[in-house]
Order: C-alpha cells, then sequence, then structure tokens
C-alpha cells in the first residue's frame, strides 16, 4: 500500500505521523521507508530526490535521514512523500492509515557571522624611508586544493605592531560551513603602485579561531623564501587574534516560524481601457477555456502568498469603476460587494469576487493607485510590532492618473510593514511604473525620499511562455515579483530593531496502544 503526502515548502509546518486511531488487533505491518519526491515548474514532473532508511514493524516511525533542499520564497515547491507498506494496515474499513510529520529548519552554519580583530608584532620592515604598512589578506581553500580570496584588511600605515579594525564576515564565506577546512592568511606591505610585498603567511581553520584570544590564536608569520636563505630565521612577526564573536543572523523564515502572518490585499484595474469585458480583445475577457492576464497575475501570485497567511481571507479590492446601482465612480470597492467586509476565503474566493465584479460594474475611469495603496497602509500602520507584514498587488492595464498622490502614499508606506507589487497587464507603456519601482533612483515625494525600497513592478508581457504554457509563465511571473519580499521584510524589521519571536514547540504526537504479530 502507498500513501501520499503533500507539503508546499513556502507554508513549512507540522503534518501529523503515522499515529491515527488503529483499532487494538492483530496486525502485521513493515514500513519499509519513505520516498521523497520534487516536482518541476513547468512540466509539474515528479522526480525522486531522496529515500530515509527501512524501519521494521513500527506505526510510528521516526525517520533518521534528513533531507538538505534550497527554500525559495518565490517559488512554490511542492513536495511529495510517498510511504511503502509491505502490508496493509488492520482493522475497520475507511479508517485513517496515518500521516506525516514534516518538520523543516535553516542550516545554521549558513546564517553564522564573525567578528574578529588581529593585531601584529614585529613584522618584518619593508620600507626603506619608514617602517611597513601591513594589511592581511584571508583565502578560502576549495575542494580542488586553491584558494580564493575572502577578505582584505584596510592598511595600517608606518608601523610594525599594526592593529586592525575589527571586521564581520559570513561564515560560508570563510570556510564555507567546514570549520576545519584550512584558512591562509598572507600579510603584505602596501606599496603605493600595487607592488604589495609579501611579509609572510600562517594557516589556520575557523574552529581553532573560535577558541578566541588565547596562546592557540598566535601565529607565526612565515616567508618560506627568506627561511630557505637565512638559516637562523624564525619568522617574519606573528599575528594575534584579539576578539572572536559569532553572531547568527536572523532570517525571513524566523519571523515566520515565530508567528509573522503575511496579509495578502489584491486590488484590480477597471477602467475602461482594458475594454468590454464581453469581447475576446479585452484585457478582462473571461475565456470559459483559460485564464485572462488579471486572471493568471493573481493567481500565480496569491497561491504563494496565501500559504503565509493562517486564515487565508483576503481583502479584494477594485478601482476605476461605476458601481450599481447609482453610477458612482470609485477607486476603492469591494469586489465582494461588502465594503465592511472585503475579505475573500482564499484565492478562489478572490477569483470567484473578480469574476462577479465584472458582470455587476461598469468600467470607466481615471487609474488612480493612492486610494487603494492608502487603505492597506492604513492596517499597517495600526500593527507595528512585527506580528504582520502587508502585501498589495496591483494588476493594471495602463498609464497612472495619480502620479503625485500615488508617489506621496508610497514615500509614506514606506516606514509601514508593507511592500507593493505591481504588475502590468497588456501592450501599453509602463514608464511610469518604473519610476514608482525606484530601483535606480528612489522614488520622492515633496523633497522627502522613501526610507526603503517597497514597490517592485514587472509588465506581465515579459514573462509569456512562447509555447502557450500557462503554468510556466505563470511561475516566471511569480518568482521575479516575489524575490524581493523577504529583503524587503528584513529591511523593515531591522531597522525598527523587532527580532523573530521565539518558534512554538514542534507537534509530539500521542503514542499509539498496537499488538503486533511477527
Amino acid at each position: 500500500m502507498m500513501n501520499s503526502s503533500f507539503l508546499n515548502m513556502a507554508s513549512i509546518g507540522d503534518f501529523d505521523p503515522l499515529n491515527a486511531s488503529i483499532p487494538a488487533t492483530k496486525v502485521e505491518i513493515t514500513v519499509s521507508f519513505c520516498v521523497l519526491y520534487t516536482q518541476g515548474i513547468g512540466n509539474k514532473e515528479w522526480r525522486e530526490f531522496g529515500r530515509t532508511e527501512v524501519i521494521d514493524n513500527t506505526l510510528n516511525p521516526d525517520f533518521v535521514r534528513k533531507f538538505i533542499l534550497d527554500y525559495f520564497f518565490e517559488e512554490r515547491q511542492n513536495l511529495r512523500f510517498d510511504f511503502r507498506l509491505e502490508k496493509a494496515l488492520g482493522g475497520i474499513p475507511g479508517k485513517k492509515c496515518g500521516t506525516i510529520i514534516v518538520k523543516a529548519e535553516e542550516l545554521n552554519n549558513c546564517r553564522e557571522s564573525v567578528m574578529m580583530q588581529f593585531c601584529g608584532n614585529k613584522l618584518d620592515k619593508k620600507d626603506f624611508f619608514g617602517k611597513s604598512d601591513p594589511f592581511l589578506v584571508f583565502h578560502r581553500s576549495n575542494e580542488d586544493g586553491t584558494f580564493t580570496i575572502c577578505h582584505k584588511t584596510e592598511v595600517v600605515k608606518n608601523t610594525l605592531n599594526p592593529v586592525w579594525q575589527a571586521f564581520k564576515i559570513p561564515v560560508r564565506a570563510l570556510c564555507n560551513g567546514d570549520y576545519d577546512r584550512t584558512i591562509k592568511v598572507e600579510v603584505y606591505d602596501w606599496d603605493r603602485d600595487g607592488s604589495h610585498d609579501f611579509i609572510g603567511e600562517f594557516s589556520t581553520s575557523y574552529r581553532e579561531l573560535s577558541r578566541g584570544q588565547s596562546q592557540f590564536n598566535v601565529y607565526e608569520v612565515i616567508n618560506l623564501k627568506k627561511k630557505g636563505k637565512k638559516k637562523k630565521y624564525l619568522n617574519s612577526g606573528t599575528v594575534t587574534l584579539l576578539s572572536f564573536l559569532v553572531d547568527i543572523e536572523v532570517t525571513f523564515l524566523d519571523y515566520i516560524k515565530g508567528g509573522t502572518q503575511i496579509n495578502f490585499t489584491v486590488a484590480i484595474d477597471f477602467t475602461a481601457s482594458n475594454g468590454n469585458p464581453a469581447q475576446p480583445t479585452s484585457l478582462h475577457y473571461m475565456n470559459p477555456y483559460q485564464l485572462n492576464a488579471y486572471a493568471m497575475a493573481l493567481k500565480a501570485v496569491g497561491e504563494i502568498i496565501q500559504d503565509y497567511d493562517s486564515d487565508k481571507m483576503f481583502p479584494a479590492l477594485g478601482f476605476g469603476a461605476k458601481l450599481p446601482p447609482d453610477g458612482r465612480v470609485s477607486h476603492e470597492f469591494a469586489l465582494n460587494g461588502n465594503p465592511q467586509n472585503p475579505y475573500c476565503a482564499g484565492i478562489e474566493g478572490v477569483m470567484e469576487a473578480y469574476y462577479q465584479s465584472l458582470k455587476s460594474v461598469q468600467l470607466y475611469g481615471p487609474t488612480n493607485f493612492s486610494p487603494v495603496i492608502n487603505h492597506v497602509a492604513r492596517y499597517a500602520a495600526s500593527v507595528k510590532d512585527g506580528s504582520q507584514y502587508f502585501v498589495l498587488l496591483i494588476i493594471t492595464d495602463g498609464v497612472i492618473s495619480d502620479m503625485a498622490q500615488t508617489k506621496e502614499s508610497i514615500v509614506n508606506a514606506a516606514c509601514l510593514p508593507m511592500s507593493i507589487i505591481i504588475v502590468g497587464v497588456g501592450p501599453a507603456e509602463f514608464d511610469a511604473m518604473i519610476e514608482l519601482d525606484g530601483d535606480e533612483v528612489r522614488i520622492s515625494s515633496r523633497g522627502r525620499y522613501a526610507e526603503r525600497d517597497i514597490v517592485q513592478f514587472v509588465p506581465f508581457r515579459d514573462y509569456i511562455d512562447r509555447t502557450g504554457n500557462h503554468i510556466l509563465s505563470m511561475a516566471r511571473l511569480a518568482k521575479d515579483v516575489l524575490a524581493e519580499i523577504p529583503d524587503q521584510f528584513l529591511s523593515y524589521m531591522k531597522t525598527r530593531g523587532i527580532k523573530p519571536s521565539p518558534a512554538p514547540p514542534p507537534y509530539t504526537p500521542p503514542s499509539q496502544p498496537l499488538q503486533t504479530m511477527i
């Protein structure tokens, strides 16, 4: 018998392990192993990633082998776990055959940084009219025996006893997370023309350095050429480690594991430039056989974001339409028709509200962004403790009409726990959107610059697959527009000094009685 469970890596959490209520009856069971499969983005093909060891005769196997995968916020990473059982479970027909717990954690050595400070003593004199201008060059050793430069200190002028400034370096850059890998340190005398004079070198490792300031971290600087020429050569001075401080850098996942919620809001352009929704040429055309560009953009981004929101209730807004019954123009209306409660259940609920709005409102104009940005900003302004972060997706087809007001709204929102994604659909020119993106020039309003970059703009046409593979088009779009969200999220938390809350203890299932027949 084979049981399969699925885990979206974007919603890392707990499934349940094989511990369903099994009646006390005679069972013969052998759980052979668990096989992990990963799924491709474009063709959805499942490929085996790895398998666990074999564990026999238990309903609660605790596998030892761990699987190490790269995590990407901007992608939906589907996993499948297949359990191979030699014999079916006995008991009452129709009962569950058990479930599985999947636990995930980040590799700590990829997140460590170390702050170090060194000093030199009695280094060789290299300058004719002075002493030396020494600096250090750190090299990481590679698997093939070569070395790669990973850090250079500043130059300390005219001294044989330099004290270099403390510096911070990621452990992965220093030794690729391998604590015993050789680290080579070269000492040079700086020359203005770039032909720096070699003083000597020494070798160490992260593990040795981690002992901190001690007799073990005083290194003789050796110049092999000089040593070969002089019989009484001892060294070219010494370099001493003064301090060694390890820092674990917090990540986006630390906040998610600590309970931070990502609140997703969508705002859709209902201006007349989109064309009559009843006509196939309209960007809002409801084709019974495939999604239109608005629906594809919404589904692509929403299906990933929704896994970071526990209740999966999303406000869905529209702008640029005349509303029934009086035909008033609105730039901030609820797609579900309920302004007091604009929330929709899941992305499918948002899609349904979007389709219903197309049947009830009249496309009009102009294209104003500031009302929907201010709408989300009001909520973001009320929660600044790090427990919630807000993402607004604006899908539009044309030239913005309230540029000055939108820029002011973005500058104001930049100091809030909030990010804005703008997806342009259709063939229009989107020069104004590029200005809002702020990648090249930070956006400003009335002489005030945005505190941080919170806007990401992309034209959907750049992601459409030429072979007509809409799944691939949507995956490419989501990957690009969501890639900046974790860094934008972290920039807010770090500037505000907000630390992630401790992760709750993992779920431990109760043990189940079992009679076995061996």
